[in-house]
């Protein structure tokens, strides 16, 4: 086979992919062996392939890969969230470009438009995670909102509502004006912001009295309907039992008395709107007050909001504003910072609404997910470690989770309502079902299917996602099927700590319900992505690059490796383009060391030299050392110290010094037992390498030889853990600085290295000898000869006590060599006195910095040392 001189990855990576592909083995079945399991982080039906997505579909992929080599049954399952939020508003967005307004559909053509937008766009993420490599299980791709996966989250909401865990509340809940829908505390990020705190004054009624209240809100004061104080502040003895006028509307409200009012802020005395302030509303609870709702579900104000009715709130506030200034409500303004709530998905600014909605009790469940994590015995391992802090703030001060939200993409909630009543409802998995219920509450028997409506509120979308691990395998229809019995628990979960709470701890919950036991072992948190100024990657910042393109530029293995290198466990990925090149160069490294192997003539009459068999049973030493360490790491999640350890046996170990050592001489044939052991040693990296380089391993491992299907790289077994043969690695070591030194010499006079030398050495270390050809071939020594004492005319050079040299005669000029030596001990001698001068000078010593006095006696060992070499050489040439 003709080996092309370079390595093209845009021609290699499509080939193998659809070779793996054809041959099914990235698909899993039950059989006898040893599972190996881990489910997808569902990415958005909407979404494209971006950094984040980018390393942590690597990070699966390599551990996939390492289990299949292993010889477990690898199973990764992939698929899609509906992400109800996100997908409802593109495609609102694009009934918008058609000019349909959302409204004016009816449930079922919406669904329509929704499938339709899901069936063009949706999975476009999964081909693209093609292009990187990954070996998902695609037969086994799942959506949450198919059929099967859409039954078993209505058949969770049933059973918990039957088990008195689901409630519908009339609560305070965080709504997003922006897609018109509740969301759950998780889904609501804080951020500072800059703002105003205004002073308004309020008339009160009967009396000349006024009091001020400070809002950061003047919009709402529409909405008051009472004002409060603290019943000790003696500032405001004279308001008790009194009543405020609300500038504006003029509306009569109480003024109440409670020591929630905090004396030290603003002026003591509080407005309260019930109908958009969370404490508000407990207070107004406490005290019986009226709520007056001022808003519409997008924000703008109702008929409350008198002559601003249908006005946004934002103009709303500056409008207000001028209207109290103009009719002198306004007694000051002053900057403030205040945290404002945001929507995650549509970054609009939370509004707090009353609001019917339903609640997931979660005090009892979440019990045993905390003990799963945080116990004596844990069965749940994070790493890093450092998350387990985050899992137990979340979890210890968990509130009941709302589940409803006011979408038409999504579960819709199995709710049926027989009347008007707010309780006039029962939950069932159909409508046939609720029909037998409802007859059965009602006690009337003429019901029909037409007299029941089903709840328009669709599930919150991990409401789907908490279910992954078991829906995936219909754990939770078919709770005893022979899938989930054997897949379940899984292994290993990788993702990001963002969404520790929102995903992993309510899978965890979940499992632990609906199978008694834990939805898997581990949980690998990766960093974030960002850029080398530190910020977080993002389409605004537009400091994010184009995933595919990078693809195209560096290999889908040149991009895996350059994510690795730049991503510690845990931590955050400070990405550099460069890393890609360098992973690209890594792969042309390799590439180029096997076109050297596969170059050479190989025959079957030459005899393996002593040199060669020493090297090869150094680097079997040498891999099996780093082997270990490859594992440990794995073991640790520390897949960046893996792909290094890996990289450096690589590049230094195998190129740098095993195929120096053992490559013929120019135009002569290898022996075939030297060969053959390069090649085995040649084949053991390449499995180590593959979780990481799928495709350049796989090429590489075809070129080898001719291979049945079944002999592929990726069903290879990964190399067997030995013994490790200490000796010969620290004497490898010890001779590596024999040669460096022979090297070093030979540059600093010239001496070409195709001219061979004499060489010998004052043994004193008693060292082993068995390195020796390796040595005289490396340094193209004519031969090394051990002596008793000092070798006159000759350079020389230590390492630990044995002393080297290499006689000078004819290869420079002595007296030349003399003159420049002594000009260096002159110079380092000069230096020396300077730095001892510094180290005597008491002032310096107590006043210099601790670092800054040992880099002077650092100094001071150095120029010690050269001066001794320096001597010995000029003795030995004089």
């Amino acid at each position: 086979m003709q080996i092309p001189s370079k390595y093209d990855a845009n021609q290699v990576e499509g080939k193998w992919y659809d070779y793996w592909m054809k041959h099914n083995f990235f698909h899993s079945k039950p059989d006898n062996r040893e599972p190996y399991t881990i489910v997808i982080p569902p990415p958005n039906v909407t979404g494209v392939l971006h950094m984040g997505h980018m390393l942590n579909n690597t990070i699966q992929d390599v551990l996939i890969r390492r289990a299949r080599l292993q010889g477990k049954n690898a199973c990764w399952v992939p698929g899609t969230d509906h992400a109800s939020i996100a997908t409802e508003a593109k495609v609102v967005a694009k009934l918008k470009e058609q000019g349909i307004d959302k409204n004016d559909l009816t449930r079922e053509e919406f669904l329509k438009h929704a499938w339709d937008w899901t069936h063009e766009y949706g999975g476009v993420i999964l081909e693209q995670l093609k292009k990187l490599g990954c070996s998902c299980d695609w037969e086994r791709t799942k959506f949450t909102m198919d059929d099967d996966m859409s039954e078993a989250v209505i058949q969770v909401f049933v059973d918990l509502y039957n088990k008195g865990m689901i409630y519908r509340g009339y609560r305070m809940v965080n709504w997003d004006p922006e897609a018109k829908t509740t969301l759950s505390d998780e889904e609501v990020e804080y951020i500072e912001k800059q703002g105003k705190l205004y002073y308004v004054n309020y008339k009160v009624e009967g009396c000349e009295d006024i009091l001020t209240i400070a809002t950061t809100r003047p919009e709402t004061i529409l909405g008051d309907t009472a004002i409060c104080i603290n019943p000790n502040d003696e500032r405001h003895t004279n308001l008790r039992g009194k009543k405020a006028i609300v500038p504006i509307n003029g509306r009569v409200i109480p003024i109440i008395e409670d020591e929630y009012v905090d004396v030290e802020f603003g002026t003591g005395c509080l407005k309260v709107t019930p109908a958009h302030d969370e404490n508000d509303k407990v207070l107004g609870d406490k005290h019986n007050l009226e709520v007056i709702d001022i808003f519409n579900e997008d924000a703008t104000l109702n008929s409350y909001g008198l002559h601003y009715e249908g006005k946004d709130r934002f103009v709303v506030r500056k409008e207000i504003v001028k209207e109290l200034e103009e009719k002198g409500h306004i007694v000051k303004i002053e900057d403030y910072t205040n945290r404002v709530g945001i929507s995650e998905r549509t970054k609009a600014i939370i509004e707090p609404r009353l609001s019917d909605q339903w609640f997931l009790k979660m005090e009892e469940l979440v019990k045993p997910a905390i003990e799963a994590v945080l116990g004596d015995k844990p069965d749940i391992k994070l790493f890093p470690k450092k998350f387990e802090n985050t899992y137990r703030h979340w979890m210890e001060n968990i509130r009941d989770w709302n589940i409803s939200r006011q979408l038409l993409w999504g579960q819709q909630i199995p709710a049926y309502y027989y009347g008007d009543g707010k309780e006039d409802f029962v939950v069932a998995e159909s409508l046939e079902a609720a029909l037998v219920i409802a007859k059965g509450k009602t006690g009337n028997n003429q019901l029909s299917t037409h007299d029941l409506r089903q709840d328009s509120d669709a599930l919150d979308t991990w409401f789907s996602s908490w279910l992954w691990p078991m829906s995936v395998f219909d754990g939770i229809r078919n709770p005893e099927n022979e899938e989930i019995n054997y897949y379940y628990p899984t292994n290993d979960l990788v993702t990001g700590p963002d969404i520790l709470f929102f995903w992993v701890a309510r899978m965890i919950i979940a499992g632990y319900e609906y199978k008694g036991e834990k939805p898997f072992e581990n949980v690998y948190l990766t960093g974030l992505v960002r850029d080398k100024q530190r910020r977080k990657m993002s389409k605004s910042l537009g400091n994010s690059p184009d995933a595919l393109k990078l693809i195209d530029d560096y290999g889908a293995d040149g991009v895996r490796v350059g994510l690795l290198l730049s991503s510690a466990a845990g931590n955050d990925l400070m990405f550099d383009e460069a890393l890609c090149n360098q992973g690209k160069g890594f792969a042309n490294k390799i590439w180029n060391a096997f076109r050297l192997v596969k170059g050479w003539e190989v025959s079957d009459a030459i005899e393996q030299p002593e040199s060669s068999k020493v090297a090869l049973e150094w680097f079997e030493a040498k891999f099996q050392e780093t082997l270990a360490e490859i594992e440990d790491h794995y073991s640790k999640y520390r897949l960046s110290d893996a792909l290094m350890a890996t990289y450096k046996l690589i590049w230094d170990d195998f190129a740098s010094w095993l195929l120096e050592i053992v490559k013929p001489a120019y135009q002569q044939p290898i022996d075939a037992k030297t060969l053959e052991g390069v090649i085995a040693s040649f084949e053991n990296i390449l499995k180590t390498l593959h979780p990481f380089m799928p495709f350049l391993t796989e090429e590489i491992w075809q070129y080898m030889e001719e291979r049945q299907p079944e002999e592929a790289l990726i069903v290879a077994k990964w190399p067997e853990n030995k013994s490790v043969n200490n000796e010969l690695i620290s004497g490898f070591d010890f001779a590596q600085e024999v040669v460096s030194g022979i090297r070093n010499i030979r540059k600093e006079k010239n001496i070409s290295f195709k001219d061979s030398i004499g060489f010998s050495v004052i043994n004193n270390e008693n060292a082993q000898t068995i390195f020796d050809e390796v040595i005289k071939k490396l340094g193209n020594l004519e031969a090394i000869e051990y002596v008793s004492e000092a070798v006159d005319g000759a350079l020389t050079f230590r390492v630990k006590s044995n002393e080297y040299f290499i006689p000078i005669s004819g290869a420079i000029n002595v007296d030349e060599e003399i003159k420049k030596l002594t000009e260096e001990l002159n110079y380092i001698e000069g230096f020396l006195n300077s730095v001892q001068k510094k180290l005597s000078n008491e002032r310096f010593m107590s006043g210099a910095p601790e670092q800054v006095v040992a880099s002077e006696k650092k100094k001071e060992a150095d120029a010690l040392a050269k001066i001794e070499t320096l001597k010995a050489s000029l003795a030995n040439l004089q």
